[in-house]
């Protein structure tokens, strides 16, 4: 049964259309967001991924680029590191070699023939400074000293007497003490006939000759040397190599 109509009554509200089933449906839930990966599970880039440089005209490397740039500038650090380290082991090789001269052992090269033919001209020395320094030279070593006359000067010679020893020298032949010295070492050609002495060899001194007697100034012309004037005993000859030999 329907509602009386009343004429004096507020009309019926309209009732709006029914929704199309478009539209009726309900809306689509949102995407839920990407889960956040934890730090430790993302892989570390093999390349670093800082900002390439830029180059001339606003472009920028390419990564290859930047790589070899790098890789020169590796290699430019590690031959600075090298030469740096070459210079301090030849800085080190200077001192060393400055003590050794020095204190040690002096290298030396004869001018002249006054010790031939045990040593000739040009040969090359190995002069021990710390034999005597220890030690005092023996009858029949070769020495390198200081020319007394001129001690700027430096002569090789061999020792024949020392302080207290008595030298005479009849006809080129040379007497210790009254004792004829062995000098084989000296060929007839290089024998002298000189007469000297007889002399005592006072304390602190030496007296020297050279082996080639009849072309040698020595103690027989200059007179006695003192040890003070001594450099140090000639230990080897190192050159020429056919003819090195030791002392």
């Amino acid at each position: 049964m329907s509602d009386p109509y009343d004429p004096y009554g507020a009309p019926p509200m309209p009732q709006p259309p029914p929704y199309p089933a478009a539209y009726s449906a309900p809306f689509p839930a949102p995407d839920p967001e990407p889960p956040t990966a934890d730090a430790l599970s993302v892989p570390e880039p093999l390349v670093s991924t800082e900002p390439v440089p830029a180059l001339a005209g606003g472009l920028t490397a390419p990564p290859e680029t930047r790589l070899s740039i790098d890789g020169g500038s590796l290699r430019m650090e590690r031959v600075v590191e090298e030469i740096i380290a070459w210079l301090k082991t030849l800085a080190s090789a200077a001192v060393y070699a400055t003590l050794i001269v020095t204190f040690g052992f002096q290298v030396a090269r004869v001018e002249g023939h006054s010790m031939a033919p045990t040593l000739a001209d040009q040969d090359r020395l190995i002069v021990n400074k710390l034999a005597y320094r220890i030690g005092e030279p023996h009858i029949g070593d070769i020495v390198m000293l200081y020319y007394p006359l001129v001690p700027e000067k430096s002569f090789v010679k061999r020792v024949i007497a020392s302080e207290g020893d008595q030298v005479r020298i009849v006809d080129g032949k040379v007497y210790r003490n009254d004792v004829l010295m062995d000098d084989s070492f000296v060929p007839p050609d290089y024998r002298s006939h000189d007469d000297w002495g007889p002399q005592v060899i006072p304390e602190g001194y030496y007296f020297v000759m050279g082996d080639h007697r009849n072309n040698s100034s020595d103690s027989r012309h200059w007179g006695f040397v003192p040890k003070k004037y001594i450099i140090g005993k000639v230990q080897l000859r190192w050159w020429p190599l056919p003819h090195a030999r030791m002392f």
